[in-house]
């Protein structure tokens, strides 16, 4: 059981801490203040899950972090779990055993990876995982009414997903699910699954007839073939004969523009030679006589030069004694008789030396310019001849020059030459080199033109009597003949490639079939179980169906016979689509409708509880009813509170059974004899919980 529940900041709890005792305890007040937030507060506790969309939802409006702690007895042991969380969203969660005031960890945190999980450790002590514990012992808003109003059919349903016959729904789907990934897994492997064998027996037949069809083709067309092979077998010996002489002709065609080429290239190049020759030629004519002038004009020239020399000294000296002269007419204009006497030393003079007589050193100079005009004049004349004699003397040494660079060293070796030139242009003269039909006069050039003209003679004679255009015909019918040939290699291609895929996708249809066979057996198999196991109305779910309905009929009469009704007995049976609910009183069978509002209630109270009990109620021994008396008339609710009042009585018996009522109808328990009754109020601080 349940010992106490506390809240701190959880939902619309700020600091909430409840205690319970064995038997009935009814939580009232209005919507909102916070009664079905202890069915969250409880769960999330005890395995982290709850009613709320999201965990960040469970902190208080305005908090950082919220917590809900659990204490319970198992098999008398006490037990304390505790989790918490804050507004990041973190967890943290510590699962105890207290021993004399003292909490012993089992577990903390869900860190599965290492073998540690606190939901784990709870599921072993109370017995039941969150799911089941939902279904055994949590009875939300409206389903005990469900069970009391529901017809025959929704019953069904309702029971079906109570007791977990639904889940074969699930299981059914799943083997659906394994069927498909089994038929996928076939076609991955084989290409095919069971429900081809039917279209590869129908393509089986169509290879094998395929084959059949192809197989007299083939030989035809080898006969043929092999006819082929022979006619262009001997085509080709005679190609093989004839063929030399078409290279042969290619040769000779090479040959004769080979010497052709060759005449061209040695009358070029004699042309060149006479070209050259002739350049020689005009280079030296002339040079001999020119160049036999060279001593003559050396001689010429070194005596123009000495006379240039001494045309230039005798300038020179001239240009002195006017210098002179000049200096002396200078003193002389200074030396001027005065009455006969001396300016120098005042004698008596009667005539001056003429070196002194100025009239006299103007003629001397008058003289020598007069001479230094002609010697000047002689001097360019000197210069003059000096530069044509080096003309001349440049013009010897390149004659010389040009004699030697050609190599020529007489007359006679010149006049040779130009003979040379005059027999080569005759000769040449007479080769037709722009007329290839007289090869023979071609080959008159020289020796190797001689040799090229012998080979083309005998290549001539070696393919007299070919005829090309016959040798094409040849040629072309082997190709013609190649190309049926070819065409019916592709024809026995085909067909040898028709059979092969034949055989091969008949090995592989064939070996399919048979695995498709152990397949359908298999999946026939799998059908069987699907309709037979796991179909809701197939004989496994029926026979589940009959003994869970026989074990909560035995268990809700139990609960009935505790409760004091006139109701002894109580026989749920299945039939076709529904199941019926039959009461029986200790003489007669009694119809549901005409039961009081009081035995519905106790009979809805006994089915739910024969209920929770057949899917092995928790060790907590605990039932929550959340909002009981909804859509309850004013005497089903009365009805339903002398129930609730019996409940606690039975909860008082050797296995006591805690109940937890969640309700807004204050008023139906003022006058009950439930004594632990807590009032739940909506308050700016939060929920507050009064014990009345």
């Amino acid at each position: 059981m349940i010992t106490s529940i506390e809240l701190g900041d959880f939902l619309a709890h700020s600091n909430t801490k409840i205690n319970f005792e064995n038997g009935v305890t009814v939580f009232v007040g209005d919507n909102g203040a916070g009664k079905s937030s202890i069915i969250d507060a409880i769960t999330f506790a005890l395995f982290g899950q709850h009613t709320r969309k999201s965990n960040k939802g469970l902190i208080k409006r305005g908090s950082n972090q919220g917590f809900t702690k659990v204490n319970f007895s198992v098999n008398g042991k006490n037990y304390e779990a505790v989790r918490k969380i804050d507004s990041k969203g973190t967890l943290s969660a510590k699962f105890s055993e207290i021993i004399e005031d003292e909490r012993i960890e089992i577990a903390a945190g869900e860190r599965k990876q290492f073998g540690e999980s606190m939901t784990q450790e709870i599921e072993k002590a109370i017995g039941l995982d969150f799911e089941k514990l939902k279904i055994a012992s949590i009875v939300q808003q409206g389903e005990l009414n469900s069970i009391i109003n529901a017809k025959p059919k929704e019953f069904k349903e309702l029971l079906n997903a109570i007791i977990g016959i639904d889940k074969l729904d699930v299981a059914s789907e799943s083997m659906k699910t394994v069927n498909k990934e089994f038929r996928q897994n076939i076609r991955e492997k084989i290409g095919y699954d069971d429900t081809h064998i039917e279209i590869l027996s129908r393509d089986l037949e169509i290879y094998q007839k395929e084959i059949e069809e192809n197989t007299p083709n083939k030989i035809q067309l080898k006969i043929k073939q092999e006819k082929s092979q022979r006619e262009i077998e001997e085509l080709r010996k005679k190609i093989e004969l004839e063929s030399p002489k078409i290279d042969k002709i290619n040769q000779l065609e090479s040959r004769k523009k080979e010497l052709v080429e060759y005449a061209k290239e040695a009358i070029r190049e004699i042309q060149c030679e006479i070209s050259e020759n002739e350049r020689k030629i005009s280079d030296c004519e002339g040079c001999f006589e020119v160049a036999n002038l060279k001593q003559e004009l050396d001689s010429k020239i070194q005596k123009v030069e000495e006379a240039v020399e001494d045309t230039q000294n005798k300038i020179q000296k001239m240009k002195s004694q006017i210098a002179s002269l000049k200096e002396k007419q200078l003193l002389a204009s200074k030396l001027q008789l005065k009455d006969n006497k001396c300016p120098v030393c005042d004698s008596n003079v009667k005539k001056l030396n003429p070196l002194f007589q100025e009239e006299h050193l103007k003629q001397e100079l008058t003289s020598l310019q007069k001479q230094i005009i002609f010697k000047e004049k002689e001097y360019q004349m000197y210069n003059q001849k000096r530069k044509e004699f080096s003309e001349k003397l440049q013009s010897a040494r390149d004659a010389e020059a040009t004699l030697k660079a050609h190599s020529i060293t007489s007359k006679q070796e010149l006049e040779k030459i130009q003979e040379y030139v005059k027999t080569k242009k005759q000769n040449i003269g007479k080769i037709p080199v722009n007329n290839c039909t007289n090869l023979l006069e071609i080959s008159q050039i020289d020796s190797h033109a001689k040799m090229i003209f012998d080979n083309i003679s005998k290549l001539e004679l070696e393919i007299k009597g070919f005829d090309e255009q016959e040798f094409s015909n040849l040629k072309k019918t082997v190709n013609e003949k190649q190309i049926e040939l070819s065409q019916i290699d592709q024809q026995i291609g085909a067909i040898l490639e028709k059979i092969s895929k034949g055989n091969e996708q008949i090995k592989i249809i064939t070996n399919a079939i048979s695995e498709l066979g152990i397949v359908k057996e298999y999946v026939m198999n799998l059908d069987e179980i699907q309709n037979n196991i796991f179909s809701r109305d197939g004989p496994v779910a029926i026979s589940l169906r009959s003994w869970a309905l026989n074990a909560i009929s035995v268990k809700a009469s139990e609960y009935l016979t505790l409760l004091n009704t006139k109701i002894q007995r109580i026989q749920l049976s299945e039939k076709a689509r529904d199941i019926s609910i039959k009461c029986n009183s200790k003489t007669e069978e009694l119809d549901l409708e005409s039961l009081s509002g009081g035995e519905k209630v106790s009979v809805a109270l006994a089915l739910r509880l024969g209920m929770a009990s057949l899917l092995g109620a928790s060790n907590l021994n605990l039932m929550i009813l959340d909002e009981p008396t909804t859509h309850l008339d004013a005497e089903r609710k009365k009805s339903l509170v002398g129930v609730l009042s019996q409940l606690s009585k039975i909860s008082n018996a050797q296995t006591p059974m805690q109940f937890l009522i969640i309700t807004h109808d204050t008023e139906i328990f003022e006058d009950s004899t439930v004594e632990q009754i807590y009032k739940f109020e909506s308050s700016e601080k939060g929920s507050i919980v009064t014990a009345l």
